[in-house]
């Protein structure tokens, strides 16, 4: 199935406005399980890094985490970088509009983005599993990073990501050049490229799964089959989105022996 397109009609709604950008940017923060992961390790880091701090944001997509990291922590000098240039004109304008002068947009591709010691966090969510080149990127976020920096990473896992179950099964995204990572491959990968250490475990596990079901995959299902489904959806959120905040809760905060998804931090 095809992602993108359902994604930037969705988008494009929220992008109105400078309050509706901001409401598209909370309803996403509250929506996405991983963005829960991410916020979570983020705090983790900037707590032991309150000085300021050079930030990549590596695929940054609609600019939610460069959103989210530059008005919690004013410290911050953030780039951030994806292949989409519509997405970034809109980022500029929005951020431009609310006064974040620390976040820049810039298009490049992350196989060839060669800016040596600039940074001391990379964060790069759900944007591996669209590159088949995978440790030429990984190279060149280690070399990017200055001494002691750190890349952190979400992606799907190969326990059902991209909710993949079995050989015969497609990648729900179709945009997805791979289901997942087993969470060894990983860690070696980004340990060839350089990396000193590396620590990974799973999100998405079993409430997870639940959530992401109720949350994304029957949503997304729906508005494929029909643009008048749009109509249905802020009805089906209101019954369904409770259980769902419970649930994404439980799992952000829950060791997961197995998951579809992969939190993967790893230091120069």
């Amino acid at each position: 199935m095809h992602y993108d397109p359902i994604k930037d009609k969705v988008g494009g709604w929220f992008n109105k406005s400078l309050a509706t950008r901001k409401l598209f940017y909370s309803f996403l923060d509250l929506l996405l399980l991983r963005t829960w992961h991410i916020h979570k390790e983020l705090r983790k880091f900037f707590a032991k890094n309150p000085t300021k701090v050079d930030v990549l944001d590596a695929g940054s997509g609609f600019g939610q985490y460069s959103f989210w990291m530059a008005r919690k922590y004013s410290q911050l000098k953030i780039n951030a970088v994806d292949v989409k240039a519509d997405y970034l004109a809109d980022c500029n304008a929005f951020f431009k509009k609310c006064g974040l002068n620390n976040v820049a947009f810039e298009e490049c591709d992350l196989t060839n983005f060669p800016k040596p010691n600039c940074y001391d966090l990379v964060v790069c969510v759900d944007v591996m599993e669209h590159i088949l080149e995978d440790v030429e990127v990984f190279r060149h976020m280690n070399a990017n990073l200055r001494p002691g920096g750190m890349v952190l990473i979400s992606t799907p896992s190969d326990q059902g990501g991209s909710d993949v179950q079995g050989d015969a099964d497609e990648s729900f995204i179709s945009e997805h050049v791979r289901d997942g990572y087993p969470i060894l491959e990983i860690q070696e990968k980004l340990k060839t490229a350089g990396f000193s250490k590396t620590e990974a475990r799973y999100s998405y596990g079993t409430p997870g799964k639940i959530a992401w079901r109720f949350s994304m995959k029957y949503p997304i299902l729906m508005l494929n089959r029909s643009k008048l489904l749009y109509i249905v959806l802020p009805f089906w959120y209101l019954l369904f989105y409770p259980v769902c905040f419970l649930l994404n809760w439980m799992d952000a905060n829950m060791s997961h022996s197995t998951g579809t998804g992969l939190i993967v931090k790893a230091w120069k």
